[in-house]
C-alpha cells in the first residue's frame, strides 16, 4: 500500500515532550460507531469483563551513550540497538557484543574505543546492515557490564522529545511491569498502567498475561520507500511463554477478548499465531520481521489499546490494518482538533478489530 495514504497533518506543539503528572491521567479515545473522551484511569469501564489484557514486560536499558574516544578524547555518541547472540565456544575477549548507531567528528574505525563513565565500547566493524558492530566491557572489575552501562549511559528518550534526559525519565519512560532487560525504546502504550489500575482491571474479571519483544530502534525507522511493500522491517526479538498461551485458550474457551496493550504486543501475538489452532498462539522464542498493512488478517488480536503513532509509519500503517484505514485516520484528524498529546509520551485511543465496538462483549460462538 502506499505511505502516503498514512499522512496526516500534526501541530509539532502536539507531539509530548512530558509524560503526564499522573500515568492515569492521559487521555484516551475508545473508538467506536461513535467517539468517547476519556481519561486511562477509566479503561475497565470501556473493557468487556472477562477480557485477556497481554503487556509487553520488556525493559528499557540504557541506550545512549555520550562518550570521547580514547587516545584523541574527541566526542563520540553510541546507541545500542540490538544484543547479539554468543555462541558458547565463542573465543572472542570478554564483554557483550552489540549492533549500534554511532557518530563522532571522524570515522569510527576498528580498533576505537569510547569511554564513559567506567564503560568501554569498543568498534569492532561494521555489520551486513549498516550498524556497527560493538563490544561493551565495564573498566572497573568490581561492576558488572549492567552496572557499568548504568552509570555511563542515559535513558534513550525517542528524537522528537526535544529535550535533555531528566530524572525522572528514568521511571517514566519504562512501564510498571518491565521486568526483562533488552528494548532500546518503551511499549509506549503500557507506560499508561499502573498497578493499581492493573489491580482495577482484574477487580472487572479481566485476566493480564504478559509476553516480551524487546522494542528496537526501527521503531522509529522512516519510511522511504512509496509503497509499504518495498519497506525492510527491522528484526525484533520475542517471547511467548506458555503460561500466556494457555491464558489465551482459556479466553477462547470463555468467549472473551484479547486485548494487545501496544502495537509491540500485536506484533508478537501474531508472530507467533498457531496455525493449526485459529485464536491460539504457540509459546516460541526468536525474531519477527512481521510487516501489517491493510489487507492483514489478524488471528489472534480482538481489541488494541495504543499511543498515537507518526505520520507515514508501520505503526500507524498496523493501526490502519486492525481498525480500518478510514475510520483510524478519521479519530487521527478528531484527536488532533481534540488537542490529543502524541507519541511516546502522550495519549492513548482503544480500538477494536475492523472497527467494531471494542466494549462489546464476545458474542459465543
Amino acid at each position: 500500500m502506499r505511505v502516503e495514504r498514512f499522512a496526516y497533518d500534526l501541530p509539532p506543539e502536539l507531539v509530548a515532550q512530558e509524560p503526564t503528572a499522573d500515568r492515569e491521567l492521559a487521555r484516551l479515545m475508545v473508538v467506536r460507531d461513535d467517539i468517547v473522551h476519556g481519561r486511562i484511569r477509566d479503561l475497565a469501564e470501556h473493557v468487556p469483563s472477562g477480557s485477556l489484557l497481554v503487556v509487553n514486560d520488556t525493559k528499557v536499558i540504557r541506550a545512549r551513550i555520550l562518550g570521547t574516544k580514547e587516545g584523541s578524547g574527541g566526542k563520540a555518541e553510541v546507541f545500542l540497538v540490538r544484543r547479539e547472540a554468543t555462541a558458547s565456544h565463542d573465543a572472542s575477549p570478554p564483554g557483550e557484543r552489540w549492533r549500534a548507531m554511532a557518530r563522532a567528528s571522524k570515522p569510527l574505525r576498528p580498533g576505537t574505543r569510547v569511554i564513559s563513565g567506567p564503560l568501554t565500547v569498543e568498534v569492532e566493524g561494521k555489520a551486513d546492515d549498516g550498524l556497527f558492530l560493538v563490544r561493551l566491557s565495564s573498566r572497573d572489575s568490581a561492576l558488572s557490564i549492567d552496572d557499568a552501562l548504568r552509570a555511563g549511559a542515559r535513558v534513550p528518550l525517542p528524537p522528537y522529545i526535544k529535550r535533555d534526559v531528566r530524572p525522572e525519565d528514568e521511571e517514566r519512560y519504562q512501564t510498571v511491569f518491565a521486568r526483562a532487560p533488552g528494548a532500546v525504546a518503551a511499549p509506549t502504550a503500557g507506560l499508561h498502567l499502573t498497578q493499581e489500575l492493573i489491580r482495577r482491571l482484574e477487580g472487572h474479571g479481566c485476566e493480564i498475561a504478559s509476553c516480551t519483544l524487546h522494542v528496537g530502534l526501527g521503531t522509529f525507522q522512516t519510511v522511504t520507500v512509496e509503497d509499504l511493500d518495498d519497506h525492510p522491517m527491522h528484526a525484533e526479538y520475542f517471547e511467548i511463554p506458555r503460561a500466556l498461551a494457555s491464558a489465551i485458550a482459556r479466553a477462547r474457551e470463555r468467549n472473551a477478548p484479547v486485548l494487545a496493550v501496544g502495537t509491540t504486543v500485536v506484533r508478537a501475538l501474531e508472530s507467533a499465531a498457531d496455525p493449526a489452532r485459529e485464536g491460539h498462539v504457540r509459546p516460541c522464542a526468536e525474531e519477527t520481521r512481521i510487516l501489517i498493512q491493510p489487507g492483514y488478517r489478524f488471528r489472534v488480536v480482538d481489541r488494541l489499546l495504543t499511543n498515537f503513532h507518526l505520520p507515514k509509519s508501520t505503526l500507524l500503517a498496523l493501526v490502519a490494518a486492525f481498525a480500518g484505514t478510514e475510520r483510524v485516520l478519521d479519530a487521527y484528524r478528531l484527536a488532533v482538533r481534540e488537542r490529543y498529546r502524541f507519541f511516546s509520551y502522550g495519549d492513548a485511543m482503544l480500538l477494536s478489530r475492523d472497527g467494531a465496538d471494542p466494549t462489546r462483549q464476545e458474542s459465543a460462538s
